[in-house]
């Protein structure tokens, strides 16, 4: 069964990529065989220099064609007919009619009659009320705008504008690397971009061979990044969510790039590619964040108008991100580092346009704007590391912080109801994430941990001796097998009321694995003395684990045996307490309880060290007070 879940995990893992590679390819913009780049307006040409490679029009914009249409409208006149039931010879048109003239800006009007038409100023057509100002009296409409003739009449007209003006021979250079994309430019690339289009005789074989480099491509890169989380992460790989979270943030940030290029005329820089370091550091590592960043840039390399600029400017900004995130707890990191990054953009992009062009005026001041609502959009990643946090079931440090609130409703109850247990949980919190520190580990998460790991002794406070008052210990009184049962279940209920307030995963794995699977050592040994003749079922007082499988769920073990033992000391001497952790730790050791964890035992050694440190300084002899004398 194992092997069947491991099978189906990988598979997972390997369609999650290869839907990457899919998405990624079906997404990247469509340029014509003859034509592979993208133009920006007012930004310094980023590809090698284009020379026309056959004669080609000029095409006129959009602007200028909407000019010559408003020329040839100047001159046009508008057909109208005589209305054959009304006799006066005024030129009176309906309301519409003379609002279609003023929109238009027509000067003359054509009335026709038969073959034939005679022109008038515009002037001359009344609308109705002006007719009655004239006359005193009310006069209908005397003419129609005949909407056909007028319209084929125009058509006419349009047909003679020409699309284009001018050519450019072959040979003619018309753009070389770092120069200005001015609008002449601009219009001269568009013409060839349009001119490739209507020449271009891509085959099926080139199709082909061009979408199967764009696949090789992009796997090179995500193989690279598998590589690295097989040598030097591979318990990443361990996890399915953790694969579809890298593989779902790199996608969106590939999807809107190709959009924004395919669809549009807006900068690349619009797009928080910073996204990917910033909301993969919250949850991971530093040094995968910066990968998946290099990974996802060098994808969307392949297809932006500036390559190495790009390359160059996102890099800057990608190790920026990771630098100044080292753990957020806070939301205004999120702004000072989307700050920071503004920052990084604006100073390498200055200092990349001077090198590569040595001109002030290839200097954009567009790009600036660009780059202050890409930092904007970086702090609106606030959203999307809530939405991730939820849908793969991550944890932030942000929602650890809020967790460790001792006003929250669940600890704030602890404290209420079972005081010795808040006290002590509060205890091991330190020693654990003191311990966790030394080590590398995540302090704040097992301070967490720490905190909630015995929350399920709210159901039976009174039978745990922390709360109890001096004297009177109900569990003596119980059965030795009932008492057990009774400790035992407060690792079930702990797990049952973290659920029921939704606490998250990594929380509840400090709650069943605290105790591992190790023994209730005292009623274990006292019912063990009591009946030398029995077998006795070991397993009727062990806990029911699992074992911790984590750095941080190891600590919380240890801190969790060394602080409750030290309450029984009856001597807080260095050597009873250092007596205390070493044998403490070394029965959990020798019961297998940590064979699960990538513990190693330096670690295991710094972990001692700390505890001894620790529990010596709070335990620490204090000089007595002398008294008055009467």
């Amino acid at each position: 069964m194992a092997k069947i879940s491991n099978l189906t995990k990988h598979v997972i893992q390997a369609l999650s990529f290869v839907a990457l590679v899919v998405v990624t390819v079906l997404a990247f913009p469509r340029y014509n065989a003859s034509f592979r780049y993208h133009v920006e307006l007012g930004k310094p040409w980023g590809y090698e220099k284009v020379t026309a490679e056959f004669d080609f029009p000029i095409y006129k914009t959009p602007a200028q064609l909407e000019a010559d249409r408003k020329e040839l409208k100047a001159g046009f006149a508008p057909c109208f007919v005589r209305d054959t039931a009304q006799k006066d010879t005024m030129l009176v048109a309906s309301h519409a009619d003379i609002e279609y003239l003023e929109e238009g800006g027509y000067q003359w009007i054509a009335l026709l009659h038969g073959h034939q038409s005679t022109r008038y100023p515009a002037y001359r057509v009344l609308s109705p009320k002006q007719a009655y100002e004239q006359r005193g009296e009310e006069v209908q409409p005397t003419i129609v705008l005949d909407t056909a003739q007028t319209n084929f009449m125009l058509a006419q007209l349009e047909a003679q504008i020409a699309p284009t003006q001018g050519i450019v021979q072959e040979g003619e250079k018309i753009i070389d690397r770092g120069e200005l994309v001015t609008e002449e430019k601009y219009q001269l690339l568009t013409s060839l971009e349009r001119a490739c289009a209507d020449n271009d005789a891509i085959t099926a074989r080139q199709r082909t061979l061009s979408t199967t480099g764009r696949v090789i491509m992009v796997c090179l890169y995500l193989a690279l990044f598998v590589l690295y989380l097989l040598v030097f992460r591979p318990r990443y790989l361990d996890s399915i969510s953790t694969v579809l979270f890298f593989s779902l943030l790199a996608a969106i940030v590939i999807v809107l790039s190709c959009m924004l290029l395919q669809y549009t005329s807006l900068s690349i820089y619009l797009i928080p590619f910073a996204w990917v370091p910033v909301i993969t550091r919250v949850f991971y590592d530093s040094r995968t964040a910066l990968f998946l960043h290099i990974v996802t840039t060098l994808i969307v390399s392949l297809i932006v108008p500036a390559p190495v600029e790009f390359f160059f400017l996102q890099i800057a900004a990608g190790m920026v991100a990771v630098s100044s995130l080292s753990d957020m707890t806070r939301r205004s990191q999120l702004a000072q580092t989307a700050g920071w990054i503004l920052l990084t953009y604006a100073v390498a992009y200055t200092a990349y346009t001077f090198a590569s062009t040595g001109e002030y005026a290839t200097i954009n001041p567009y790009m600036y704007l660009n780059f202050a609502i890409n930092a904007a959009m970086i702090i609106a990643a606030y959203g999307l590391i809530f939405l991730f946090e939820k849908a793969f079931r991550l944890l932030s440090s942000i929602t650890l912080v809020e967790l460790t609130d001792i006003n929250s409703d669940l600890l704030h109850r602890l404290a209420e109801e079972a005081p010795g247990t808040f006290q002590h949980s509060m205890q091991v919190s330190n020693l654990a994430s003191e311990a966790a520190k030394a080590i590398g580990a995540n302090a704040l998460l097992v301070r967490t941990g720490a905190l909630y790991h015995d929350i399920g002794k709210l159901s039976n406070p009174g039978y745990f001796i922390e709360n109890q008052h001096p004297g009177h210990n109900p569990l003596l009184e119980c059965d030795p097998k009932e008492a057990v049962r009774i400790i035992k279940s407060h690792v079930t209920d702990g797990e049952e009321l973290a659920r029921k307030h939704h606490l998250p995963e990594m929380i509840i794995h400090f709650i069943t694995t605290h105790h591992g699977t190790s023994l209730v050592r005292y009623f274990y040994n006292n019912y063990v003395n009591a009946h030398p003749d029995e077998q006795v079922n070991r397993l009727e007082f062990q806990y029911p684990g699992p074992k911790p499988s984590t750095k941080e769920a190891a600590i919380l073990m240890m801190a969790d045996a060394v602080e409750a033992r030290s309450r029984s000391l009856k001597e807080f001497s260095e050597e009873e307490i250092y007596e205390m952790v070493d044998t403490m730790i070394d029965t959990q050791i020798a019961d297998g309880q940590f064979a699960e964890t990538p513990l190693s035992f330096k670690d295991v050694e710094d972990i001692r060290e700390v505890f001894k440190l620790r529990l010596l300084a709070i335990n620490h002899h204090r000089i007595s007070y002398p008294s008055l004398n009467k």
